[in-house]
Formats: C-alpha cells, structure tokens, sequence
C-alpha cells in the first residue's frame, strides 16, 4: 500500500511507483506498513541549481499507518507515512565537492484517498462475500509537510521546506487474475522563503505526473506488477526570475512483487529505475516494505 521513495530538497517528488493503490479493504481496517530501502546512483541535487553530475546512496526507513472508514456510503482511507533517511552525495567528476552526509527525517506525507465508483463501504463480512466490481474508480489527496531536516545554508537537504499537495485521479480494471491501473496527478508547491543560500525565494511550477501498471495475482495472494511513471513540468521561478532550462521531463520503470506471510503480513519488494531523464535524476532504487493489517472484529 505504501513505498519508500527517496526525497531529497527540490529532487524528487513525482517519482512514486504504486501498483494497486486504489485496491478496496473492508471498512475498520487498520494497516501499519515499516518500508525500508536503498537508493543509489547519478543525482542532480536540485534542477535549479547547476553544479553538475552527482552519485549518491540514501537508505531510507518509512513507518506508516493508515484506517479505512466509511464517508457517506464510500469506502476512504488516511495514511500518514514518516521517512528517516541516511547516507552520503558527492560530485562524482573530480571529486571537488563532497560527500556530504545526511541523516535524520525526510518531509512526512498524508493521504486521504476516497473510492468513487466501485468500492462501497462494506464490514469484513460483506466485503468477503460481495463479488469484485470489475472497474474501481478512486482520488486521493496527499500532502507533504515541510518537517523534514533543513539547512538553508547547506546545499542537500532531506526536507523542502515548502508545502508539497497532490490531488490524484486512478482507475483500476480487473480481467480474471490481471489488474490494469492507471493515475494521473499533480504536484502543487508554496515558496521556500529560505531557498539556499537562505535568503532567497525559490517558487516551483506545477509537476504533473502519470503513473500505469500491470500485475498478474500468482497462487496464495502473490502478485507481480510491472510499473511506470512520468512526469514532467517543475519550472523554477528564484527571486521571480523564472530559470531558462530545468523543466523536468522524465520517467522511471520498475518492477513489485507482494508476497504473503502467515496470517495478516505480507511483504512487498520494490526496484525501480531511470528509463529517461530530461534534467533531474536517473538512480536506482530497492525496498522491502512489511505490512501487517488488522480487521475491525480481529481476524
């Protein structure tokens, strides 16, 4: 239900891979969900800036929890998900800059998603019984505080300092054991007021982003998908004059395989990577995500 992405300041925002997000769960459901993973490779630290090639390697640590409840006969969902991350960057030509070190927490996310179609709010029981509707309609709205660790004087940061809010549109169509998921969304940003080297105001374009996947349900509950994202626009303004070149333009491949454990657990492994990269960030990236739910009446 849940990834890890890696988040450093003004880098990467659009970039979540997340088959079956607007899969339906019994009303009174409660999941937590501890995602942990590494990233690694070619960084650019912020598309405003221009200081060149990077490498870096970023392990992050995500522990969520979320509910789902009813809102007037629809089933809906809030999640809150807090990452730490920790690891190093440093210029990867020469050696003239770096590493810097990171540690410490990166910009949490909430999210509250709301099924329109397809997904009435049912108990545990009626849910069990009431057959799959083929086609699921859903929207969401996360939100990513400005809490993260941040240094206005340091040129890598794990926050934003900025208030980050997508609404998200998805669908999902089910044939027998394949799901085909589609979502679309947008990335709406306010001003960091402290934009390094932290006197400047740095405004940030709207990002729009798409995401498609399809997965395949395997015997006992597994399933494999194959996932892909694109996004593009994030145009910076910094003092109001607008940048000429650091519009984004990318996508990112990948693959997920979920697994279940006994009882409620169930694992999910996460690779994702580059496939193109106008200006921003082309890293590879790896986490295992355990989740854990829990039904209203116990089972």
């Amino acid at each position: 239900m849940v990834g890890a992405p890696l988040m450093l300041a003004g880098g990467v925002d659009a970039q979540e891979l997340e088959p079956r997000a607007y899969s339906p769960s019994p009303v009174g459901t409660t999941f937590a969900v501890f995602g942990f993973g590494r990233s690694e490779g070619p960084i650019l630290l912020d598309p405003a800036l221009n200081t060149g090639s990077w490498e870096g390697e970023l392990w992050m640590a995500a522990p969520g929890i979320g509910y789902v409840f009813a809102i007037a006969g629809r089933q809906a969902r809030v999640l809150a998900v807090s990452p730490i991350a920790w690891g190093a960057i440093e210029r990867d030509t020469n050696g003239s800059a770096g590493p810097f070190h990171l540690a410490g927490f990166a910009d949490p996310r909430f999210k509250f998603s709301i099924w329109l179609r397809g997904a009435p709010a049912e108990s545990v029981a009626d849910f069990a019984r009431t057959p799959r509707r083929a086609v699921v309609v859903g929207a969401s709205m996360t939100i990513a505080a400005p809490l993260g660790q941040y240094h206005a004087t340091q040129l890598v940061n794990l926050g934003l300092h900025q208030w980050a809010l997508k609404p998200e549109l998805g669908i999902s169509r089910q044939f027998g054991r394949w799901t085909l998921d589609a979502y679309g969304g947008v990335w709406l940003f306010t001003a960091n007021k402290r934009y390094f080297p932290g006197w400047q105001r740095r405004e940030r374009e709207p990002v729009a982003t798409v995401q498609s996947h399809v997965s395949y349900t395997l015997h006992n509950r597994s399933w494999l998908a194959i996932d892909a994202t694109w996004f593009s626009g994030g145009q910076t303004r910094i003092n109001g004059v607008r940048l000429s070149d650091d519009q984004q333009r990318n996508g990112r491949l990948g693959v997920t395989l979920s697994v279940p454990l006994s009882g409620p657990q169930s694992l999910k492994f996460v690779y994702n990577t580059g496939a193109t990269t106008r200006r921003g960030t082309a890293f590879d990236s790896f986490n295992v995500t355990w989740q854990v739910v829990r039904f209203r009446n116990g089972r």
